[in-house]
């Protein structure tokens, strides 16, 4: 049984129907550590994974159904080994953010940087080494997108520290993006990833 498996079999027992996440995340989460032992890591990266390939339909974000007939879009289809083992080899089998890989214990994922629900193919020049952590916080975004991220929260964290020369720093690579119109709909002012 494969994570992939479940999806698919949950998505077959519930055809024609706009599943909300809170409806599909529980049961496959409960059933695949039923099933296997094991906990289901990210429920929405598979679904998600599944509609990217063309076998479920994105109905909004968050929401998605099963019809067997589905063959609107042309499906992407993933990196093959060779490309992962060269994306890897080319990245020094470390993290493109924090440089760190499994000698440090990581585990490392490749990542497009376009993702493939915006257009983006599983090419080398659009593929990306992160490590497990990073590859979750980035999940669907853009590049731009994510380093606004993590300048946000690295801010968070500065203030917490009371570090005041970072936040200036950081302020100042935030203003940038502000000058450009990058990812205006991500207000930094008032977002916030931190959590207690």
């Amino acid at each position: 049984m494969t994570q992939r498996d479940l999806v698919i079999e949950f998505f077959k027992q519930n055809p024609n129907r706009e599943i909300e996440h809170k409806e599909s995340v529980p049961w496959l989460s409960t059933n695949y550590k039923n099933r296997t032992g094991k906990p289901f890591r990210d429920p929405d990266r598979a679904i998600r994974r599944l509609y990217q390939e063309g076998i479920l339909i994105k109905v909004k974000k968050g929401t998605y159904k099963y019809q067997a007939k589905h063959s609107s879009r042309t499906v992407v289809k993933p990196f093959s080994r060779k490309q992962k083992r060269e994306i890897l080899k080319r990245d020094n089998h470390k993290c493109v953010i924090c440089g760190q890989g499994k000698e440090e214990g990581l585990d490392l994922h490749v990542d497009h940087i376009k993702p493939i629900d915006r257009g983006g193919k599983s090419t080398l020049d659009n593929g990306q080494t992160l490590c497990s952590q990073h590859n979750f916080f980035k999940k669907n975004f853009s590049q731009t997108e994510t380093g606004k991220r993590m300048f946000i929260r690295l801010r968070e964290v500065a203030q917490r520290n009371n570090q005041l020369h970072l936040i200036a720093f950081v302020d100042e690579v935030l203003a940038v993006y502000d000058k450009y119109g990058i990812n205006d709909h991500i207000d930094w002012k008032n977002e916030s990833f931190i959590t207690s």
